[in-house]
């Protein structure tokens, strides 16, 4: 079997038996590695060059989730939930509780589509965010799997559409840039206006998915049990709950909004997040020789997120390694003939392989345009078609994946409280929601366009 397959199935396998992601992740490289032909040093040689590839993002996790536990000392959550709270009141009928549900979701959906085009932070908000507001979605009884899923949404969909912020990234400097190269040889050009147009069945797709996730499968109340989030679980120091004042909210706002300008300016999360950090010290909202603990508190609480973040570099990198991502698409074009529908088809799914362990659509779109151009041109897609199923293959991993940070993301937020399993609670409900319609509305793309 393709190493690629055992690979990834070994560690969707494992990761859906409860064991440890990073762990699933390191045996399901060994597994391909040695099925692909690699000694176990080699292996291990090439997991180990991949795993600095994940490192910038781990620290960057790190250090926002030092930030939001410092945001967290400041009043400012205690404030957003007590408002959320006050508006959905004391003996609030159902009605009301569920505007204030679809409320607060459409809030949270909003926030996270503006991070992708309007003001590009990508997952940054989500530690600040999220945690504050765990509080009121427990009152409400709102199934956190619906808020994974409008959150992964918001991560995802929008850079697939719209080229403005990191869809400008994806559409124009990847996405179109690398079906260009790949197809210049055999007559192939796409324009910057056939891309959004030829991503936005998939991304129909997805919005179906949505309606579904929100409206029908988690609209249940699930209860949760009241426990302290980690962001206000400071060993030794107020273990009271924080009162809001005037100054800590001021200095959170200003901290916030410098931590993003920064992260816009610079480009670097690390750099927004400490900046962040230093201010709220500054304006009193912690003591300093708190700071040690408050910023352990908050690593601690990203330290799986930024471990899983890691080996899936490495894992990435094996899989590159062992040549064999080349060989399953050659595999798979042998067994499809002349039929355009059953190529359209396995060109997707062998796309939705390759991504789910490398996690990312904007890493994996040269690897799968390399390959897949000049099989679509072979089997007579049009550049319409040919967009579509590159970049369906893609976001196939951002959607799904255990190892994509915008599953990540949404876990890192609302399993503060360790009530929200990043497997079932938030790979499981966007593959479900996501990865199905992808295939779905991207095989009608590429069958119709």
């Amino acid at each position: 079997m393709n190493a690629v397959i055992v690979a990834v199935l070994v560690m969707v396998g494992l990761s859906l038996a409860r064991v440890s992601v990073v762990f699933a992740l390191v045996v399901g490289a060994l597994a391909g590695g040695l099925v692909g032909g690699l000694s176990v040093t080699e292996t291990l040689a090439a997991f180990n060059d991949g795993v600095g590839g994940g490192a910038k993002v781990a620290l960057a996790y790190a250090t926002l989730g030092a930030f939001a536990v410092a945001i967290s000392r400041s009043g400012l959550p205690d404030l957003l939930a007590r408002r959320l709270i006050a508006l959905l009141g004391q003996e609030a009928s159902a009605s009301r509780q569920a505007t204030v549900k679809y409320l607060l979701v459409g809030s949270v959906l909003l926030v996270a589509i503006s991070s992708q085009n309007l003001i590009p932070v990508h997952i940054a908000f989500i530690p600040i965010l999220i945690p504050p507001l765990l509080k009121v979605m427990n009152q409400l009884r709102l199934d956190r799997r619906a808020v994974a899923c409008a959150l992964t949404f918001g991560l995802t969909a929008p850079y697939m559409l719209l080229p403005v912020g990191f869809g400008a990234i994806f559409l124009n400097d990847i996405l179109l840039a690398n079906i260009n190269q790949a197809g210049e040889a055999l007559g192939l050009e796409i324009t910057r206006g056939m891309v959004p147009v030829a991503m936005g069945v998939p991304v129909g797709g997805m919005a179906l998915g949505l309606l579904v996730a929100l409206f029908v499968s988690y609209r249940k109340p699930r209860d949760y049990e009241a426990a302290e989030v980690a962001t206000t679980n400071v060993p030794h120091h107020h273990p009271e709950a924080q009162e809001p004042h005037a100054l800590g909210v001021a200095m959170s706002i200003v901290a916030i909004v410098a931590a993003l300008g920064i992260q816009l300016y610079t480009g670097s999360m690390v750099l927004g997040g400490l900046v962040g950090f230093a201010l709220l010290s500054l304006g009193g909202i912690f003591k300093w020789r708190e700071a040690d603990d408050l910023f352990t508190s908050g690593m601690r609480m990203m330290a799986l997120i930024g471990f899983i973040m890691i080996s899936a570099s490495g894992f990435a990198a094996v899989m590159t390694a062992t040549g064999e991502v080349e060989t399953l698409v050659t595999a798979s074009a042998e067994m499809i003939g002349d039929n355009r529908g059953l190529a359209a088809l396995l060109m997707l799914l062998v796309g939705l392989f390759i991504t789910l362990g490398i996690g990312s659509s904007f890493s994996t779109i040269p690897i799968i345009a390399a390959i897949f151009v000049p099989l679509a041109v072979q089997f007579g897609f049009s550049p319409l078609a040919t967009v579509a199923l590159v970049g369906t293959a893609a976001a196939l991993g951002d959607a799904g994946s255990p190892a994509s940070d915008s599953t990540l993301g949404p876990t890192s937020g609302l399993n503060v409280d360790r009530q929200h399993d990043h497997i079932w609670d938030s790979v499981v409900p966007t593959f479900l929601h996501y990865n199905i319609p992808l295939i779905a509305f991207g095989w009608l793309a590429a069958m119709t366009l």
